[in-house]
C-alpha cells in the first residue's frame, strides 16, 4: 500500500486523539500517550516530506493538512485546559486565531492564491520566511511537541495519587508548575508571531470580497434598469405601431 500525504494526515489525528484518550488514566498510560504524541508531530513531518518528494503537494492537500493541525493542536490544550494544567484561555486564543487565518486563506484561495510559489498569498520575505519557511514550521512543531511531551510527562510524574514521583517538595513542584507555564505561553507567542503575517496581508481579500459585491451590486442595479428601459421603448414601440395600423386601416 501506498501511503499518500493525507492518509498520513488521517492516521496523525487519529493517533493525536488515542494519545489524548489514554491522559490521566495512570502514570504508564500518560507516558504511552506522551510516546504517540512524538509519534503525531513526526507523522506531520512526514505528510509534507511525501507530497514534496511525490510532487502530490496541493492545494486541498495544503488546507486538509492545516485542518490536521488545528485538530491536534485545539483537543490537547482543551484537554490540558480541562484538568487544570494550563490557562482556559490558551486554547481560546488557539481556536481564536486558526479560525481567523483559515478564513483568509478561504477567501485568498477563492481569489486564486494558493500557499506557496509565485501565486501564494504572502508576498513580502518577512511573510513568507515567518510562515511559509521549513525551520519556522519546524520550529513550530517541535514547540508544540515538547509542550504537549512536557504537559504529559508532568501528568505522569507529579499529578495524582499514583503519580511516580509523589514525593516531590513544593519548590520543585512550583518550578515544575512554571516551567510548563513558560513554554506553553511561548509557544503560543510563536503561533501569534506566525500568524501576523497572515492577518496582515489577508483583509486585503476582505476588502476585494466587498468590492466584488459593491460591483455585482452595480451590475445587476444597471441591469434591471437597463431591462426596465428596453421594456419602455418595446411598449412605446408597440403603441406607436398600433397608431400606424390604425391610422392605414381608416386610410
Amino acid at each position: 500500500m501506498r501511503w499518500t500525504p493525507n492518509q498520513v494526515t488521517a492516521l496523525r489525528v487519529a493517533v493525536g486523539f488515542a494519545a489524548v484518550s489514554l491522559f490521566g488514566r495512570g502514570p504508564w498510560t500518560n507516558l504511552a500517550a506522551v510516546g504517540l504524541t512524538v509519534a503525531a508531530i513526526a507523522l506531520d513531518a512526514l505528510d509534507g516530506h511525501l507530497a514534496r518528494r511525490k510532487n502530490l503537494a496541493t492545494p486541498v492537500g495544503a488546507q486538509i493538512d492545516i485542518l490536521g493541525d488545528r485538530m491536534i493542536e485545539n483537543v490537547y490544550f482543551t484537554y490540558f485546559a480541562v484538568v487544570g494544567m494550563v490557562s482556559l484561555w490558551l486554547p481560546v486564543f488557539f481556536f481564536a486565531r486558526g479560525a481567523a487565518t483559515d478564513f483568509l486563506r478561504g477567501l485568498a484561495m477563492r481569489a486564486g492564491h494558493s500557499g506557496w510559489g509565485a501565486n501564494a498569498m504572502l508576498e513580502t520575505w518577512w511573510g513568507r520566511a515567518l510562515v511559509a519557511s521549513r525551520w519556522s514550521r519546524g520550529l513550530y512543531a517541535a514547540m508544540k511537541c515538547l509542550c504537549f511531551c512536557y504537559l504529559g510527562l508532568e501528568l505522569a510524574l507529579t499529578r495524582g495519587p499514583l503519580a511516580l514521583l509523589g514525593g516531590m517538595t513544593a519548590d520543585l513542584h512550583a518550578l515544575v508548575r512554571g516551567g510548563a507555564h513558560v513554554l506553553t505561553w511561548m509557544t503560543a507567542a510563536f503561533c501569534l508571531l506566525r500568524a501576523l503575517p497572515v492577518l496582515a496581508e489577508g483583509w486585503r481579500f476582505v476588502s476585494g470580497v466587498g468590492q466584488v459585491r459593491g460591483v455585482k451590486r452595480i451590475a445587476q442595479g444597471a441591469l434591471r434598469y437597463c431591462a426596465g428601459e428596453c421594456g419602455s421603448t418595446c411598449a412605446r414601440m408597440r403603441k406607436s405601431s398600433g397608431r400606424s395600423l390604425a391610422q392605414s386601416h381608416w386610410a
